[in-house]
């Protein structure tokens, strides 16, 4: 892995979508199944019923759109990589698939009940990732449930050989996360970490707060 030498939000941005494109076949084949099954589990016991969920970050959509669709969530899904979203809709066609960068939704462009994003908030500059939070809740209403993945010590960087790709990530420490994620205007209720492999994710499960 290498540090990035003044790398630009635009520069990353094509990084991570050039990559995603390039690797999304590969990527939607070595993901696990089951590996997020217990923390969608607990996200759901927090949503109403029936209810909308966002999806950042939604790439092929397996495993976790498709197992909020089995289970009778309203799904929107967005991603970076057209190839991803096409991945996606051959998946999922009775969910809303867009693709979209991130970091350009407007504040309060939804109205949801839950937000997931699984290894997507990580692949964007680390200096914009209080913002993009406070956009997140934004889109959630009071008292609905946040789902994301984080990393868990400080780093920014690209890795050259990422599933035959270069990729670049940026992140804080666990414990700046979780007041990244307070201040946005979120009830923590759990913020494990993951290991599986050689990596390893924070998994932060919140609550929006009212007001």
């Amino acid at each position: 892995m290498s540090e990035p030498n003044g790398i630009e939000q635009i520069t990353s941005a094509e990084v991570v979508r050039s990559g995603y494109e390039q690797a999304a076949d590969s990527y939607a084949a070595a993901r696990d199944l089951f590996e997020n099954a217990p923390h969608l589990e607990r996200f759901t016991e927090l949503l109403p019923t029936p209810a909308r969920v966002l999806d950042v970050g939604c790439g092929s959509g397996v495993p976790v759109a498709r197992y909020l669709v089995d289970h009778g969530y309203d799904v929107i899904g967005i991603d970076i990589a057209a190839r991803q979203i096409e991945l996606a809709r051959s998946q999922m066609p009775q969910a809303r698939l867009e693709v979209r960068n991130m970091l350009e939704l407007k504040p309060g462009e939804f109205s949801v009940d839950g937000l997931v994003s699984f290894y997507a908030v990580f692949h964007t500059p680390r200096d914009g990732h209080s913002e993009l939070l406070r956009r997140f809740a934004s889109f959630v209403r009071p008292h609905g449930a946040l789902l994301i993945t984080m990393g868990v010590q400080r780093w920014e960087g690209t890795e050259s050989d990422w599933h035959g790709v270069e990729m670049y990530w940026s992140h804080f420490d666990a414990d700046t996360n979780r007041k990244l994620v307070e201040a946005a205007g979120f009830d923590i209720e759990s913020a494990d970490i993951h290991e599986g492999g050689d990596e390893a994710h924070q998994v932060i499960l919140a609550t929006r707060r009212s007001g």
